[in-house]
């Protein structure tokens, strides 16, 4: 378990704390700034904090209530940076042995040959960097981290400077070695997308503050605050007047454009603040609903943009000004004929709106 308790007023204002059990991979996420490589420098010791706590598998590294301190290079901790930061004039074997400087030559050799074998490189052991792609160097990046047996693994934004292409099959790669090491991973990155496919939870920063943490899709679907939902890239936020009350505990009534329904009403008199992911709104077209129905709007289709298996809409709504996004199948988009300038009638449930103050 990797323990991480970190405060300080200045230069570079922090308030954040999480928890990371070995064989989980926890994603940093938010805007540059945010105090997201900062974590990890702390974590290896490369950076001193004002109040402190940095715990991994019971060894204490940093307390700085009790003045625990201990030096960054007897930190059980494997890096990998965003620009590799491989030594130029060392070979391949070279670059992967060298955290193994205490070691005899032999042993050194043998541990740098099984951690190239295991990451596909045995047979590029005498190549220098530059000899090597993008997606290689970051393999030898990954052995070189995971050579010395760490008790943590930390990743700065690693594969930012790879291809499409390489990156997929750098998280492929990842995903399986993963399984097999049993110790707590964080990944710093700036992609919602990379940090929901390859993330068991996350925690989004900003200002040096932890602002929500909780599992990748519970956070895109149910952020707790409209700043999260900014940085989260949740789109469809809406303040909407209060018209009367709702059958339901804590609802009220709300009018979004011609239409009133329900929505979570928040702390605020006149106005109720609230949203819906985009996979959550429902197309209602081509089916026959009452004019009585609940939680259903007419909108106009603005925007299609087919993109691969999914259909992504803009929805003007009917009377108002509001957009609502969604997100429907390619194939329930085929077979229900939508394009752009049609009228829909559209469902936003209940159960999945999210109140924010």
């Amino acid at each position: 378990m990797l323990e991480v308790h970190l405060r300080q007023p200045g230069p570079i204002s922090l308030d954040i704390s999480f928890t990371c059990p070995a064989g989980e991979l926890l994603a940093l996420i938010g805007p540059s700034g945010a105090g997201k490589s900062t974590v990890l420098r702390a974590i290896a010791g490369l950076s001193r904090i004002a109040e402190a706590r940095v715990a991994v598998a019971g060894d204490c590294w940093q307390d700085t209530a009790s003045g625990a301190w201990t030096v960054a290079r007897k930190r059980l901790v494997g890096m990998v940076f965003q620009g590799y930061a491989l030594f130029p004039h060392l070979s391949v074997l070279e670059n992967v042995a060298e955290p193994l400087y205490a070691m005899p030559a032999p042993q050194r050799r043998a541990r740098a040959m099984a951690w190239l074998e295991r990451v596909g490189l045995a047979s590029l052991e005498a190549r220098k960097p530059s000899e090597l792609s993008g997606g290689q160097q970051q393999r030898v990046a990954l052995a070189r981290a995971l050579v010395r047996e760490p008790q943590v693994l930390l990743l700065d934004e690693p594969f930012a400077a790879v291809d499409q292409m390489t990156r997929d099959r750098l998280y492929d790669e990842l995903a399986e070695l993963r399984a097999s090491l049993r110790i707590p991973i964080v990944l710093v990155t700036h992609s919602m997308v990379e940090a929901e496919l390859l993330a068991d939870r996350m925690v989004v920063l900003a200002n040096g503050k932890s602002l929500q943490e909780g599992g990748p899709s519970k956070i895109l679907r149910r952020p707790l605050s409209r700043e999260v939902a900014a940085l989260v890239g949740f789109p469809n936020v809406f303040d909407t007047p209060i018209v009367g009350p709702a059958a339901q505990q804590g609802h009220q009534r709300v009018r979004l454009g011609d239409a009133i329904i329900s929505a979570p009403s928040g702390s605020r008199a006149a106005n109720a603040t609230w949203g819906i992911a985009p996979g959550d709104v429902v197309i209602l077209k081509g089916e026959r609903v009452p004019d009585e129905a609940q939680q259903t709007l007419d909108c106009l289709v603005e925007r299609a943009n087919w993109l691969g298996d999914a259909v992504r809409l803009t929805l003007a709504v009917a009377g108002g000004e509001q957009r609502i996004r969604a997100v429907v199948t390619r194939r329930f988009a085929e077979r229900s004929g939508l394009e752009k300038g049609q009228w829909v009638r559209v469902e936003l449930p209940l159960d999945k709106l999210v109140a924010f103050d």
